[in-house]
């Protein structure tokens, strides 16, 4: 195995796409700890845009590299990133604009190859699911190896053939999976695969260092009790099932309690989704008569001053959601969590002691490519709705739990201790050994 012989390991990090949202996110917590002494990082986005403002502001990034060839979306135009409305054009556009992002992809995996070539990079970091299939090619155009971190848990049938050719290749060294749910991907490649948590930073997540802002927002008391969920307003999300649950839970609730709990839902659906789920829920909302209770409080580039604000978090997911940050963000944050019991949330949320898991019996497809309980079950809905209620009766069992989930976080999911994993995958897959230490950076 080659040795580092005094100088970084160069690292050329993909990420497939620029719109805010986990992979990205996660990314950036990696970033943050790998020690700049061992890594360079050099990182590709898509285009400028919240990420790469993320990056630069942090000052994680040694190099920031934009390839606008990299296609976010089929049928997205070839000048901007998809719209809503892109999805209503006419086929004919729709076709052309197809066939001009085969050729726009094609020329992104030539101009990607020769810049692995020209930066002398050892590694390819493929972060996200078009990053991977990406990073799968140019391994073998660029002859640099490819690592992938895989942040899902199924894939369209169409692709799931190339994918596991790609996965068990030579050019792919390396697999970190976010849990053993994205795991279970690669049954015939277990050798290349280590399961490696997301993290964050546990003092930029420390609730006494942030200045709450929600309350104050929407004229809530210090004994309103807040249910906050954050995140991407999709159907997969969930967000259907906890305006339900929701509607169920009042109806149990006396008049006093229902003057004292609120609902709050921060976040929307990206332009490059449809429909406009944000829209449906706010619909359902006032079908149910609940708007009152129900706050849909919209994009926030920091959830902290908002999370902050919560007295019991709610990440709502339907389908097998591979480890969403949402758990761990408010973990942090000293909050009780409620889930569904679902891809790898029961990785980080231990049920009856950090939070409690709803199990989401009879599942169906739904559009988005998620999954929610069938019309002829709704017990995963009452079993979320019952909580609901538990939790807004019990003070001492959200203050307990809540002390838990800092405590767990601060436990397993520091982004120091999971940088330090991560940055061995890295030297494993470029070959050169593991837990180098005391590098000096190359001049």
């Amino acid at each position: 195995m080659a040795r580092l012989e005094g100088r970084k390991v160069r690292v050329l990090f993909i990420n497939d796409t620029a719109r805010n949202g986990g992979p990205g996110r996660s990314l950036f917590y990696i970033l943050k700890f790998l020690d700049p002494k061992v890594v360079h990082r050099a990182v590709v986005l898509p285009r400028p845009g919240v990420i790469g403002e993320l990056y630069e502001q942090g000052g994680v990034v040694d190099d920031l590299f934009f390839e606008q060839n990299l296609v976010e979306n089929p049928i997205e135009p070839w000048n901007r990133p998809m719209q809503r409305e892109d999805f209503d054009a006419a086929l004919p556009l729709k076709g052309v604009r197809l066939a001009g992002n085969v050729v726009r992809g094609a020329r992104a995996i030539a101009r990607l190859s020769a810049l692995a070539r020209r930066g002398r990079f050892d590694l390819l970091y493929c972060n996200g699911t078009n990053a991977d299939f990406a990073g799968g090619a140019l391994a073998r155009t660029s002859g640099v190896p490819a690592l992938w971190h895989v942040r899902y848990t199924s894939l369209p049938s169409a692709v799931a053939p190339l994918h596991d050719r790609l996965a068990a290749s030579r050019g792919v060294r390396r697999i970190v999976c976010v849990s053993r749910a994205a795991a279970a991907l690669f049954p015939h490649c277990p050798e290349k695969v280590s399961v490696i948590h997301n993290a964050l930073d546990v003092e930029e997540f420390n609730v006494s260092r942030v200045t709450p802002a929600l309350r104050a927002e929407l004229g809530l008391g210090p004994d309103v009790i807040v249910f906050g969920s954050q995140g991407r307003i999709l159907r997969r999300k969930g967000y259907i099932e906890m305006v339900r649950a929701a509607g169920i839970a009042l109806k149990d609730m006396s008049p006093a309690e229902k003057d004292r709990v609120r609902f709050v839902i921060i976040g929307d659906t990206p332009q490059d989704f449809r429909p406009d789920h944000l829209a449906e829920c706010r619909a359902l909302a006032e079908s149910l008569g609940i708007q009152k209770w129900m706050h849909f409080a919209g994009f926030r580039a920091d959830v902290k001053p908002y999370v902050a604000d919560f007295d019991v978090a709610v990440v709502p997911s339907v389908y097998p959601d591979p480890l969403p940050r949402a758990v761990i963000e408010s973990m942090a944050m000293g909050k009780p969590v409620i889930a569904f019991d679902v891809g790898g949330v029961a990785e980080m949320l231990a049920d009856g002691i950090t939070g409690t898991l709803v199990r989401l019996p009879r599942e169906r497809d739904v559009q988005g490519g998620g999954r929610e309980s069938g019309s002829d079950d709704d017990s995963g809905v009452r079993g979320l709705a019952a909580e609901f209620v538990r939790y807004m009766r019990d003070p001492a069992l959200r203050a307990e739990q809540g002390k838990l989930a800092r405590a767990r976080i601060e436990r397993e999911f520091s982004g120091e201790r999971q940088a330090k994993k991560i940055q061995n995958q890295i030297l494993l897959a470029a070959g050169f050994g593991e837990s180098v230490e005391n590098l000096e950076a190359s001049p």
